[in-house]
């Protein structure tokens, strides 16, 4: 099929198979197979001949027009989990205890944790007797964002005596120095588990309780990406965050 779009914009620059052959370095046939035959030149030559014409690449050649391609693995990524429950809860617990410099915790509730390890309070108040900044952020049972969130994942008003519970199981960590905690009311895309420069991101999916998302583990890998995203995140949310007295 010829390529008209191409044949119009060479008629009215003035323009000669010959002529855009020769400011290509190609043969003039193959000028006059593109023009006549609609074949599409290599991606070099097409943006050559494109800057020669004045026009854009992806419309004088629409398939040269692709995605561009997505690694297959990022070097921050350590691992990937289909769900929260794949994950024993000491790998959380190996995360946190490795922290030297910072810990941040973003989580609707995450009970799970007490639950499973009782003894989560003693080792962060080790951590922030070791030097380190320890920020959390709970939901605030009383709001619109959490509350929606609860009917969503078809958890009702679970997710508010759950983030109620949260709060009981953390607030003895409020006096404590170097630990900060907080309750939040943002729409929560993903809880947030921060070791220094490792990271262990659950996602929220709409429907579904956080157990059965996915989680991925990241550990930060230069300036500017995921992590970097993820950090940035949690800084935003804990903007607007109010503080919990002891």
């Amino acid at each position: 099929m010829p390529n008209e779009r191409l044949r119009a914009v060479m008629e009215v620059g003035g323009w000669t198979h010959a002529a855009l052959a020769d400011v290509t370095s190609v043969d003039p046939k193959s000028v006059e197979r593109w023009v006549n035959l609609g074949r599409t030149p290599r991606r070099a030559t097409a943006l050559a001949a494109a800057e020669a014409l004045g026009e854009d690449v992806h419309a004088l050649w629409p398939a040269l027009r692709q995605a561009r391609a997505a690694r297959a693995v990022s070097p921050e990524l350590v691992a990937l989990y289909g769900q929260r429950a794949d994950l024993p809860v000491s790998v959380f617990v190996d995360l946190l205890s490795q922290a030297r410099q910072r810990i941040d915790v973003l989580v609707y509730a995450a009970v799970f944790l007490h639950e499973a390890y009782p003894r989560l309070n003693d080792l962060l108040r080790k951590r922030a007797d070791d030097g380190c900044t320890i920020r959390i952020a709970v939901g605030d049972a009383d709001d619109p964002n959490v509350q929606q969130r609860g009917r969503e994942e078809k958890f009702g008003h679970g997710i508010e005596s759950r983030c109620r519970l949260a709060l009981l199981h953390y607030r003895p960590l409020a006096d404590v120095p170097g630990i900060e905690l907080r309750t939040h009311g943002t729409t929560l895309y993903n809880s947030l588990y921060r070791a220094d420069d490792q990271m262990l991101v659950n996602a929220h999916v709409w429907g579904v309780n956080a157990y059965g998302a996915p989680v991925w583990h990241l550990r930060r890998h230069g300036d500017g990406g995921m992590f970097d995203t993820y950090a940035g995140s949690f800084d935003a949310a804990w903007d607007t965050a109010r503080p919990v007295e002891g």
